[in-house]
């Protein structure tokens, strides 16, 4: 019975790190190039009473043993980049990436962080920048009198200034990929950090060497479906039900064993 209380213990944690990692995909389902994340487990050790295979006879054994598992516990909350959906906006400075891609902006202490959060504008120096105000890398400059921008799906930023017909290219924008994008770290603020697990950052030319081209004048929103969190969320809610009827079928029958002692 201990053993059995144990075990719907730890399934009691695995299932609140569920929760916890639903509310948190469901609470960013409006923010812009959100990655939902799904936490994974694994069952811990077993307790082999009799090994597999384990010589019944002199001519037998044992097809399968006795082992008895100590529970499960958290083995990863992994992130999903999956595409999201599609949100129009009609801003020439917001571009989505349709593929793989992520795209760069530099952080105050100098390091390179990365993005699927389109959702550029200017700053006082007429830099393009993140929502934070951190520098696209590599850097760009809007000349303040454009009268109209234009991001092609390579990433070409072209602009038209007043007195001129044709338009005048002002930068590129690049984009990196990772062996393993799921081996970045989250900073908030929709960046993400390389790390060791990710590999190293690849940059390359949108709609290039398996790089997503770029639209101008949308948004990727978040790839959460509310739907499928919703049955995730009743699915965890159940198995945590049972595992405090597990606890409680282990305690009634300790209770039983007592009542028979004295």
């Amino acid at each position: 019975m201990l053993r059995a209380m144990w075990s719907a213990a730890s399934g009691m944690h695995a299932q609140q790190l569920q929760i916890d990692t639903i509310a948190n995909n469901l609470a960013n389902v409006n923010t812009n190039g959100f990655k939902r994340s799904r936490a994974e487990f694994q069952d811990l050790l077993y307790q082999t009473v009799i090994a597999p295979g384990t010589q019944s006879s002199a001519t037998t054994q044992t097809p399968s043993g006795i082992q008895l598992g100590l529970g499960v516990r958290p083995g990863a909350v992994k992130k999903l980049f999956g595409q999201g959906d599609v949100a129009k906006t009609d801003n020439p400075l917001d571009v989505m990436v349709e593929g793989q891609g992520f795209f760069k902006v530099l952080l105050p202490d100098g390091n390179t962080a990365y993005t699927r959060d389109g959702a550029f504008a200017t700053d006082a120096n007429g830099q393009l920048v993140n929502s934070q105000g951190y520098q696209v890398d590599p850097a760009i400059t809007i000349p303040p009198d454009a009268t109209t921008i234009r991001i092609g799906l390579d990433g070409t930023v072209s602009v038209t200034q007043p007195g001129q017909q044709a338009a005048t290219q002002v930068g590129q924008m690049e984009l990196a990929n990772f062996p393993n994008p799921s081996g970045l770290i989250s900073q908030g603020n929709n960046l993400y950090l390389a790390t060791e697990a990710s590999g190293n950052a690849v940059d390359g030319t949108p709609g290039l060497d398996g790089l997503g081209a770029l639209s101008q004048g949308f948004l990727e929103v978040s790839n959460v479906s509310i739907v499928n969190e919703l049955v995730n969320m009743i699915t965890a809610q159940r198995a945590y039900e049972l595992n405090t009827r597990s606890i409680k079928a282990g305690d009634e029958m300790l209770q039983q064993l007592n009542n028979i002692i004295r």
